[in-house]
């Protein structure tokens, strides 16, 4: 491992490594996923900055072009359309940096990915009866 590697142990520390510009886009995405998750809460997982709601629910994190948005691949497939636009893989999605950022969608899918999860966790305890 790189001893040069910064270790992150909040989100604000994450975002206040980033020049003022992107802090603002970070700072936006967060507030969306807030909102669109309200009882989820906040970690550093994969030294990115996530959301933990019946287990992982979104990570994003910040690049030179663009912004990393890793809402599982369930999360990718169910909007595969609306992404298309955008570079991705199957479970991550590429938010360039020159563009608007699709604060709106991302918000639809960290709610599908909010559903998602807790139908599962619902689901098991469910089983444990």
């Amino acid at each position: 491992m790189d001893g040069n590697q910064t270790t992150f142990e909040t989100i604000d520390e994450y975002i206040a490594g980033f020049p003022q510009e992107i802090q603002e886009l970070l700072q936006a995405i967060r507030k969306v996923i807030k909102e669109a998750a309200p009882e989820a809460t906040e970690k550093i997982s994969y030294q990115m900055p996530t959301f933990e709601l019946h287990g992982n629910l979104v990570h994003f994190a910040a690049f030179k072009k663009h912004i990393g948005f890793y809402p599982a691949p369930r999360g990718i497939e169910a909007f595969k359309e609306e992404l298309s636009v955008y570079k991705g893989a199957k479970g991550s999605v590429q938010f360039p940096l020159d563009k608007p950022l699709p604060y709106e969608l991302i918000g639809r899918i960290v709610a599908f990915r909010v559903a998602e999860n807790t139908t599962k966790a619902q689901e098991k305890l469910n089983k444990k009866k």
